[in-house]
């Protein structure tokens, strides 16, 4: 099996440029002690990191928006009337669930480290383009301008796309930074 290449990998040297980037330190100061606030009670922040099931809740949440308007797009494909209207009801059911995914993932958040946070920002900004897209998308096939609301949703999907391989690499990393943990402490109990 062959493994990644981290020095050639060009989307590794992009993250690990926006890990080390302070540019992004002024926003995360802005959003910090509003994310904070989320986790504040401890019943809420066990639940929202996923401390009794193990997931965090935004792996369950964001799946909501992502598949509503994936599927919204795949009904484009169909030129008839009622594949219209499904489309526009699912496009409408992903800026629904858009909202507890981004509160989820604001939660998540809090609790990385500096170089994540900095992913995480441009994860977030990447989700709110494709939200304002998909917005506005909703708001076109609504007014009957099928076409416009088809070409946002496109393009939405794009960023969603890659804001989703921004949020792939933040949980990946802490899936990651889970198992090494768990070594340390089913080491320490082995002694």
């Amino acid at each position: 099996m062959r493994t990644v290449d981290e020095k050639t990998n060009a989307y590794l040297r992009l993250l690990e440029r926006v890990e080390r980037s302070d540019a992004l330190d002024g926003v995360i100061g802005v959003v910090n002690p509003w994310a904070r606030r989320l986790v504040a009670k401890e019943p809420v922040r066990r639940f929202l990191h996923g401390e009794a099931t193990g997931i965090p809740v935004h792996i369950v949440a964001k799946d909501m928006p992502f598949g509503a308007w994936f599927m919204a797009q795949f009904l484009d494909c169909f030129p008839d009337e009622g594949t219209r209207r499904a489309a526009t009801r699912l496009v409408g059911l992903g800026l629904v669930g858009a909202v507890p995914a981004a509160v989820t993932g604001w939660a998540d958040w809090v609790a990385t480290g500096r170089g994540a946070r900095r992913v995480g920002v441009v994860h977030a900004a990447a989700n709110g383009v494709a939200t304002a897209a998909f917005a506005g998308s909703w708001v076109a096939r609504v007014n009957d301008r099928h076409r416009l609301g088809v070409g946002l949703a496109r393009f939405g999907g794009v960023v969603l796309a890659a804001g989703g391989f921004l949020g792939g690499s933040l949980s990946r990393r802490r899936r990651a930074v889970d198992r090494r943990a768990a070594r340390v402490v089913v080491g320490e109990h082995a002694d």
